[in-house]
């Protein structure tokens, strides 16, 4: 949001007036109604409190204000909320790193200490080296609130684009440091959103936007992308535009190049699924784009490029993937060579590095590494210590040794080494925690949806456990975008098991745990798929007695956030609390903001009459209904999201708080200077404790703090 909302936001003290909507405990603040009525297709659809919408408005931030007061007020009367906190404090504090990336002499890592804001990103000269710090973004802000990454290196190796985001904002700045000198050269390339660098010659490859309006930086929508070229000392303004479309300004441009600078690739896509894939030859002076994979109904990603052929992780004819090798001359489908067949287990990622193919399958969400040479030969199974998610495998062609790294929920993060030739595998680091992970077990379990389709679904909790109803059950999803949740660590989480909670977490179709099949399934006007996936999930949890309606509380972010809203709206007996994070709760609207056009392939259009009868049919925002007693809310947003601006969440609170009716309290907490995820550890560790004394204190938990 702007400086003048955020001013607004600080500085304000505002007196609370009485409401008209009230339960036993709490007075909301009053939230102007206006005559906004929209005709979609001849349904006429109310929307009052549109005037939201607008975050530099001294309204609006008068209405953040307030909203805020009220919530903080209630959870600070939550005796255990501090003590919590502070037990956070205490189990985020270990020190976390990255896995280590080589560039040329170089090994670079980030490491986090425990509590810093921001990780550190590291330096050394070789594995024996000793650490240097490269550049702390914890030294760029007051607040810690600028985040670092490393978007691409130099083909020899001497310099490092690196990526500047503040607030949590999408939008990124791309700087560049000399590596040996760690030296920041005064190269700044402004509004880019989504990208990379790729490195060709003494300059790169990005992608990005037009300056957009003062003032609407954070809510404008993303148009007319476009891939431009950067020389190093060169001034923005003469980036050369490489590649642009002003027939279709809804579309996302990324370009690759190869290691060996011969080859670029651009993918287009539509949105967020399904793209064309284009390849230049580099080496030719005046070289324009070629087609190797048109049309936008499959998913494709440029591998590499070996001996004139590119390598291709594809879905078309193969919907749990494939990598087929194409010979750029003969870009038919029947001139591709299979070179890793579809299987029955979802070929989720490929990547080469060392001279080799690694290629990383899903079995029920849980991870499958494999390695074969680049003709497809088999080579081994890379054998991972339990269930749970493993990733990385990326470097250069002459590296002989790569970097992997595994997590589970009670596993917490492992690098390993990995000796290419060998397959020998022995660990680089572990994050030593302070719990004691055999105390838990973790299970994977099967129920059917309405529909009896089978759904997987991890189930995490103490060893022991009394299946009697009584237990808190923390149960969070996704469930779309091809997305697929894998068990991983959270640290916050160990607060939730030691307080005697079931934690679990289904696959709902919409992800990518089985592919593009079930991808589909739970997408566009197959939405509704998954909420009766996850409705599902907690009866079945109520049925087989891990918890109760009284003990059950939903959980989700963004995406997720959608998922809370539509469950929470259609089965409001079903669940005691509900928290909606940075929750697309909107979806006549979402599409004007921001990057929101990209969901509309996932979702469909209330531009046309079949999506808006779709999408008003669960759209979370317009079906609340007037009387209804819904579950205990605290939704979640914050000022610097501009994924899914907060004006979804505000405008979902606002007629959630004057249709309600009952005791339970529905509130929304607003954070500054954070975006679509808390801005650094602090934040996050602050909204955690919120959210969870919230949950355990409105699910009648026992708090040992």
């Amino acid at each position: 949001m702007s400086k003048r909302f955020i001013n607004l936001l600080l500085l304000l003290s505002i007196a609370l007036v009485p409401s008209c909507t009230k339960t036993d405990t709490i007075s909301y603040p009053p939230t102007r109604k206006a005559d906004q009525v929209d005709d979609y297709f001849g349904t006429k659809v109310a929307d009052p409190y549109r005037w939201l919408e607008d975050d530099r408005s001294a309204e609006t931030a008068k209405w953040v204000e307030s909203q805020n007061k009220v919530t903080f007020g209630y959870l600070g009367r939550i005796h255990f909320r501090e003590a919590l906190r502070k037990h956070l404090l205490e189990i985020h504090n270990y020190p976390r790193y990255s896995s280590p990336m080589r560039a040329g002499e170089y090994y670079f890592f980030s490491k986090n200490d425990g509590l810093q804001n921001q990780s550190v990103w590291y330096v050394q000269k070789g594995l024996d080296g000793q650490p240097e710090v490269f550049i702390d973004p914890n030294q760029l802000s007051p607040d810690g609130t600028i985040r670092i990454g490393l978007s691409g290196f130099s083909g020899d190796k001497k310099h490092v684009a690196i990526s500047r985001r503040e607030a949590g904002s999408d939008w990124s700045e791309i700087r560049v440091m000399e590596i040996a000198s760690k030296r920041e050269l005064p190269d700044r390339i402004q509004w880019v959103k989504f990208s990379g660098a790729a490195w060709q010659g003494d300059g790169f490859f990005y992608s990005g936007y037009d300056r957009p309006a003062q003032g609407r930086e954070l809510t404008a929508k993303n148009e007319f992308q476009k891939v431009r070229y950067h020389r190093l000392g060169d001034p923005q303004e003469r980036d050369q535009i490489i590649y642009q479309d002003q027939e279709h300004p809804l579309r996302y441009f990324r370009l690759d190049v190869t290691e060996d600078e011969a080859y670029s690739f651009l993918t287009v896509s539509q949105g967020t699924s399904g793209n064309e894939l284009y390849w230049k030859d580099l080496r030719k002076k005046g070289a324009s784009f070629e087609p190797l994979i048109q049309g936008f109904d499959f998913d494709s990603s440029a591998i590499d490029a070996a001996d004139g052929r590119f390598l291709v992780h594809t879905n078309v004819d193969a919907p749990n993937f494939k990598v087929v090798s194409i010979d750029p001359r003969k870009t038919s489908r029947k001139d591709w060579r299979t070179v890793i067949p579809e299987q029955t287990e979802v070929l989720d990622w490929a990547t080469t590095a060392g001279g080799q193919l690694f290629c990383g399958y899903l079995k029920h969400a849980n991870s499958r590494i494999y390695q074969y040479d680049l003709d497809g030969k088999p080579v081994r199974e890379i054998r991972l210590p339990a269930l749970g998610s493993a990733g990385g495998f990326r470097g250069w062609r002459d590296d002989r040794v790569l970097f992997y790294s595994f997590a589970s929920y009670t596993y917490p993060p492992a690098i390993y080494r990995y000796e290419v030739a060998s397959g020998n595998s022995d660990v680089f680091h572990r994050s030593e925690v302070k719990f004691r992970p055999e105390d838990y077990e973790v299970k994977q379990v099967f129920y059917e949806s309405k529909d009896k389709t089978r759904v997987p679904m991890f189930v995490v909790h103490k060893k022991g456990l009394v299946l009697n109803g009584m237990n808190p059950c923390y149960l969070t999803a996704y469930g779309g975008f091809n997305i697929s949740m894998q068990p991983s660590f959270n640290p916050a989480l160990i607060v939730l098991l030691e307080n005697g909670c079931v934690f679990a977490e289904p696959n709902l179709r919409g992800g990518g745990e089985y592919g593009e099949t079930w991808h589909k399934a739970g997408m566009l006007e197959n939405k509704q798929n998954v909420f009766d996936d996850f409705i599902a999930a907690a009866e079945y949890l109520i049925r087989e007695q891990y918890t109760s309606r009284e003990r059950l509380g939903i959980a989700g972010a963004s995406n997720g956030g959608l998922l809370v809203g539509a469950a929470m709206t259609q089965r409001p007996d079903l669940f005691k609390v509900a928290l909606p994070a940075v929750g697309v709760m909107d979806m006549l609207r979402f599409h004007k903001f921001t990057v929101g056009w990209g969901w509309v392939v996932e979702y469909g259009s209330s531009d046309s009459d079949k999506g808006f009868k779709a999408l008003y049919a669960y759209s979370p925002l317009h079906n609340i209904r007037d009387g209804v007693a819904y579950p205990a809310t605290l939704a979640t947003t914050a000022d610097h999201d501009d994924r899914v601006v907060p004006a979804h969440s505000f405008k979902f609170i606002a007629t959630l708080q004057e249709k309600h009716k009952g005791p339970n309290p529905v509130l929304i907490r607003i954070e500054t200077r954070s975006g679509h995820g808390a801005s650094n550890v602090t934040k996050n560790i602050e909204i955690t404790a919120d959210v969870y004394s919230f949950f355990l204190h409105n699910v009648g938990a026992k708090v040992r703090y």
